[in-house]
Parts: C-alpha cells; structure tokens; sequence
C-alpha cells in the first residue's frame, strides 16, 4: 500500500508539474506572438520610410528634377525614377559634399569619392558647377539614363535597376525602398499648378 500510495503521489505531482509547463509554455507563446506583433506594427518597410512630408527645400528640388525630365519629353515613370534615385542618394538636398568627406568613401582606385549634389555626381560627370545645380544635374541624370537604359529595356526593368545602371551604385537594390515614397511626391507635385513653396515646409527634420 505504501508503495502504491508513493507511486500515486509521484504520478501526481508530475500531472501538475506537467500542466503547469503547459501553461508556461502558453503564456511564453502568447507573449512572444504580441511581441513579434508590435515589431511588425510599427517597424519601417524597407529602409527608408515612406515619407509624406518633405521640407520646402526637398519639395523643390523634386519639382526641379521633374521638371527637367518633361523638358527632355519623359514620361512620369523615367521622372519618379529620377526622384527616386535623387532621394536615394542625397534625400532631395543638393549637398555640397558626399561619402568622401562623411565616410572616407574612395574610388576603386584608391582616389576619394568627389560626389556632390542631389544625385551625388562624381568629377567626370561635369563640372562641380553643373552637378550642383538641380536642374543640370538631373539633366544630366536623364541623358546617361537614355544612354545606358534604352526605353523598350526600362520599360521592362525594376525602377531600381534602372537607377543601378544609370548611377553604378555598388547594390543594385538599394534605391528599391525609395519608390513607393517617389511615387507619392511626384504624384503630389505634378498634381499641384505651382511649384512648392517655403509654405509647404514639413515638420522639423522633414524626411
């Protein structure tokens, strides 16, 4: 009988323990589920936001580069890449230094990087004059665009490989996160009559 009983007592204790586990092991999951949920509510798609504001600056540079791709006969499309890839490399702001200067950034030859500008040109794209004028150094953009990336080819291109081919950057993906972002400004601004001005300011810190 004491045996018996002593038997009855462990197979007790290890129901309970064993239900106990399972309710551990629920609550585990169920915290681990809320917590992958918060993450994916609020963490950013892709690396760059989907910005809706945009300094007065951002916003006219954007129509600037728009403007030079109609000047050139564009469609929309070759324009939002354009915007794109200028968000990609400088967030709209004509910079008058580049991964040289913040990163020591060299060449493939071991010279620094002489980048500036909104698509961040190097020296022989043109004068650093050129490339720090919005309008020339979209132009610009366009033209080795239409050299590198015939129409039939961009057409059937990802927007992103469009701007590697044209730019030469070192990740064929990396302006992928900037499109939905594009798509929206140049929606916005070729909806708009007149150009952005400094009333359009974003909140501080803009995009």
């Amino acid at each position: 009988m004491d045996l018996r009983n002593g038997c009855h007592h462990v197979r007790v204790r290890s129901s309970a323990a064993s239900r106990i586990q399972t309710v551990l092991a629920g609550l585990v999951t169920v915290a681990v589920v809320a917590v992958i949920a918060v993450v994916v509510l609020f963490s950013p798609r892709g690396s760059a936001p989907e910005c809706r504001t945009w300094t007065a600056e951002q916003r006219e540079n954007a129509a600037t580069v728009i403007r030079a791709g109609r000047d050139l006969g564009l469609s929309e499309r070759d324009q939002t890449i354009a915007v794109m890839t200028a968000m990609g490399e400088s967030s709209l702001r004509n910079l008058d230094y580049g991964d040289w200067e913040t990163s020591g950034v060299r060449n493939p030859d071991g010279s620094p990087t002489t980048s500036v500008g909104l698509f961040q040109q190097q020296d022989e794209w043109g004068p650093r004059e050129a490339r720090m004028d919005p309008y020339t150094a979209a132009t610009m953009f366009y033209r080795a665009m239409l050299d590198e990336v015939p129409e039939a080819e961009r057409l059937a291109m990802e927007p992103t490989l469009v701007a590697h081919r044209t730019q030469i950057n070192a990740q064929p993906d990396h302006y992928a996160p900037y499109w939905p972002a594009a798509e929206a400004l140049v929606a916005e601004l070729t909806g708009a009559e007149s150009t952005p001005d400094e009333s359009d300011a974003a909140v501080s810190g803009g995009c």
